[in-house]
């Protein structure tokens, strides 16, 4: 495929207004991701708080990443583990301290799930938590509380101008240091010198080897800008800013209008489908055949990859309600034979040779199953497929190889 990679600001892209992800943007990243595009969260909430949508888009299961802090740490989920992580400097922190106290700001930091702060009942600061689902811990001095490596420490205040001018005050004189921006009006970051989403996605690429030109980025924010110009194709949403929308190749719909699912949708997906055979037409086709007569029907077909869904009824159930494992077996050859169609020259035909299957979990009576087979060999005599079985929740029900020979029509 085009693009192997998909990296997703979260606030104001992937997330509508609510802060939830809509279950038609869920349903295509999955499709995506079915279809072995990788998803990178980016984004400068800290790492516990973006755990729950990573798992929620099963990052884990499809290899994903989450790029938190705005750069400030690669987290690779499927292995658990962190990849890379910049901090600052704790010897930097009681200065930091300092300018707050005599400012009259809110400082604070993250530390696994709770946040660490100088004003607990600071609102943002206790709306941070919220949103990241973390606990408040207020602390008498904040600089000697601190006696880990943070990755990022934030100011807070309602007074703009004072932020602004403080900001402007560290740009000057502590470049080289850390960098400074604000995130919001009221929020004044501090991070690691060169930590920005873009240089963060540079390290992993690197690591995963990913050519850039294969990346999708979107966003909304001007901290996406430089992730968005870095990569192949940069996506901004349709709520995002002049300024964003200016610096990127496409404008999407925005985060109340499904955008993100939108652009998956336009780049992905119908890149794939470009080369899929008229499925309709084949599932007319098998309306009185084996297929047929247990509901199966065709939804996705490539060189690589062939989805069909089913459904557990009285023609696939066993008596006693649950699918029945002879109909799941026939569902895997099904999607196997059509995809060793597709590959197949003019001049050649399919046999089955041998399906073996291990069932794991069971589908109930009322349910869809979904088949996913991804083609593992593609040789001369013969093709092996692994065929992946899930119910409408994506519980896996049966993993199944079928290896059919390539004969030459007499």
């Amino acid at each position: 495929m085009k693009y192997k990679l998909l990296v997703l600001d979260v606030d104001g892209t992937l997330l509508n207004n609510q802060k939830e992800i809509t279950p038609h943007t869920r349903k295509t990243l999955q499709k995506a991701q079915q279809m072995g595009v990788r998803v990178v969260l980016a984004s400068g909430r800290p790492t516990h708080g973006l755990m729950s949508i990573a798992k929620e888009l099963e990052l884990d299961k499809y290899n994903g990443y989450v790029l938190s802090y705005n750069g400030g740490r690669i987290f690779d989920m499927k292995e658990d583990k962190i990849l890379f992580e910049k901090r600052v400097n704790p010897e930097m922190i009681p200065y930091l301290e300092q300018k707050a106290n005599e400012n009259g700001f809110a400082i604070f930091t993250y530390y696994y799930d709770t946040i660490l702060t100088n004003q607990p009942e600071n609102p943002h600061i206790q709306a941070e938590a919220a949103l990241n689902k973390m606990s408040v811990k207020g602390v008498e001095n904040f600089s000697e509380a601190i006696d880990f490596w943070a990755c990022k420490i934030m100011l807070v205040s309602d007074n703009e101008v004072a932020l602004v001018g403080l900001e402007k005050h560290w740009k000057k004189r502590l470049g080289g240091v850390f960098d400074v921006f604000r995130s919001e009006p009221y929020f004044l970051e501090v991070v690691p010198e060169n930590i920005d989403k873009a240089n963060t996605l540079g390290i992993l690429l690197e690591t995963i080897g990913v050519n850039s030109e294969e990346v999708i980025a979107i966003g909304d924010g001007v901290c996406d800008i430089s992730m968005i110009q870095s990569v192949g194709l940069g996506i901004a949403m349709g709520n995002a800013q002049y300024s964003v929308k200016r610096c990127t190749d496409y404008t999407t719909g925005s985060n109340e209008e499904d955008g993100v699912a939108t652009a998956i949708e336009k780049h992905i997906i119908a890149e794939i489908r470009r080369t899929m055979i008229p499925l309709e037409q084949l599932n007319a086709m098998a309306k009185h055949a084996l297929m047929g007569n247990l509901g199966i029907q065709y939804t996705y077909a490539s060189e690589d990859r062939v989805e069909a869904t089913m459904p557990v009824d009285v023609r696939t159930r066993q008596p006693f309600g649950i699918l029945h494992g002879g109909a799941t077996l026939a569902l895997a050859e099904t999607v196997a034979g059509l995809g060793s169609m597709v590959l197949c020259q003019p001049d050649e035909i399919i046999v089955g040779m041998q399906v073996s299957g291990n069932h794991v979990s069971s589908a109930h009576e009322g349910d869809t199953v979904r088949a996913v087979a991804t083609a593992i060999h593609k040789g001369r005599s013969s093709h092996v497929w692994n065929v992946d079985v899930f119910t409408s929740t994506n519980k896996l029900v049966s993993s199944i190889r079928v290896v059919n020979s390539v004969l030459k029509k007499k």
